[in-house]
């Protein structure tokens, strides 16, 4: 179960952060809700996941969730280049959170 809470808290992650950025500084209402709302239970999923999981291994899991995520997204719309060396990269961090999995 901390597994699956710690991914989801992963995925709210890349939703705060993707928020922050179109919040323009706190500035825009509704961006701004979704990352406070976002960030809360995302910090939650966190904790509760490291009553079980070592510290390392949860955050190391939850902010390359979280970083594949934002930057996949950011891609997907436009906001970011895409390119073969980022994907590479992106891929990295995706086999180094499977492999910390794996390991546990």
């Amino acid at each position: 179960m901390s597994w699956i809470v710690l991914v989801l808290s992963g995925v709210l992650e890349a939703v705060w952060a993707t928020a922050l950025g179109k919040s323009e500084g706190l500035s825009r209402l509704g961006p701004s809700v979704v990352f406070f709302a976002a960030l809360a239970a995302s910090m939650a999923g966190l904790a509760y996941a490291m009553r079980d999981l070592p510290v390392g291994t949860s955050y190391a899991v939850w902010v390359g969730i979280g970083a594949v995520l934002t930057v996949t997204y950011a891609m997907a719309t436009g906001d970011e280049s895409v390119s073969a060396l980022k994907v590479l990269f992106l891929a990295a961090i995706v086999g180094g959170v499977i492999g910390l999995k794996l390991l546990h």
